[in-house]
């Protein structure tokens, strides 16, 4: 009998199951045909890809930036070098930028490696009955193991372990926010050095050039566009009705900001994060029901960053610790 099912594999998913599997044994769920989450890439071409999530990681706290010091000895992430540009001026940006040497899920990837992980594994229903947790994929297929946690947004979690949910939880007045993505490729563009452009503007926030990431060598240029926090919540629910043209507005406005020749675009593609994030900092830093041993954790509890997701993850096994898994 599996000790714990993991529901997710971004961030919190990847580093709760990687630090039970030390005392447990764990299997991860993911609805997504890949893992990482928010972090996920997404490839274009052979070696040539998008952090369409998640841009890059800046540690704030003690534990966390061990944590990711000890990533960069083993070779799994690096510092983002070169220009990045921040035209909105609200803060001066000093931080290191860290990204995955890879992509930017390799620090799940890392975390996962020994961890049986199913994929296109979409739960539709859990329920606890005689001590046991029973979960139900969209293909009838049915998993039982002792514990139970979810990492996924708060509204999800809400949605499908109400009944498990202390009241406190379940009455939060919580609101997760949405991102717009758009993907580009630019054919026999002039080299160009920045490496992002950080915005103040009603369409655009962020743009990423994927090749300063030195991750392959092309003469097509990777760009990856993240839309302003108004801009994503008015699209989020409409934009696969009409990908081309939301695709094209953004694209416009991206063009006329930093120049691009359109004619030069070969590839363009759209994604939506509907719960990329929330802004809150809960008092709470993770969940444990110890009756029925459930818990979650994810970065919603902390706050926008992925070092929040890493943080509650953390939380939560110590909870677990304090305790343990009922049998």
């Amino acid at each position: 009998m599996i000790d714990f099912f993991i529901l997710g594999s971004g961030m919190a998913g990847s580093t709760i199951a990687n630090l039970l599997s030390k005392n447990y044994t764990v299997r991860v769920f993911d609805k997504a045909r890949g893992l990482g989450g928010r972090t996920s890439n997404k490839r274009f071409q052979s070696n040539l890809s998008f952090d369409h999530g998640a841009q890059y990681i800046a540690p704030k706290s003690k534990k966390f930036k061990l944590f990711i010091n000890r990533l960069k000895h083993k070779n799994i992430i690096k510092v983002w070098s070169g220009d990045h540009l921040d035209f909105s001026f609200e803060k001066k940006d000093t931080e290191k930028k860290y990204i995955g040497k890879k992509a930017n899920n390799d620090i799940c990837k890392y975390q996962l490696k020994k961890i049986k992980t199913f994929f296109s594994s979409n739960i539709i229903k859990i329920n606890y009955k005689k001590k046991l947790w029973k979960i139900t994929l969209d293909n009838n297929k049915v998993y039982q193991s002792k514990g139970l946690i979810i990492t996924f947004p708060y509204i999800q979690l809400k949605k499908l372990a109400k009944k498990y949910l202390d009241k406190k939880l379940i009455n939060l007045n919580l609101k997760m926010s949405p991102n717009i993505t758009v993907m580009i490729a630019v054919k026999n563009s002039k080299k160009i050095s920045i490496s992002s452009l950080k915005m103040k503007d009603d369409i655009i926030a962020w743009a990423s050039n994927e090749n300063s990431k030195n991750r392959f060598k092309s003469n097509i240029d990777l760009w990856t566009i993240q839309t302003s926090l108004k801009y994503s919540k008015k699209i989020i629910n409409r934009y696969k009705k009409k990908k081309i043209f939301y695709i094209n507005q953004i694209l416009d406005r991206f063009i006329k900001l930093t120049g691009v020749k359109k004619s030069q675009i070969i590839f363009k593609n759209i994604h939506g994060w509907k719960y990329a994030y929330s802004s809150s900092n809960l008092n709470m830093k993770s969940y444990w029901n110890k009756k029925c041993n459930f818990g979650a954790c994810g970065d919603w509890f902390r706050g926008p960053k992925i070092e929040s997701a890493w943080l509650s993850s953390e939380n939560l096994l110590s909870q677990i610790k304090k305790n343990p898994l009922r049998n």
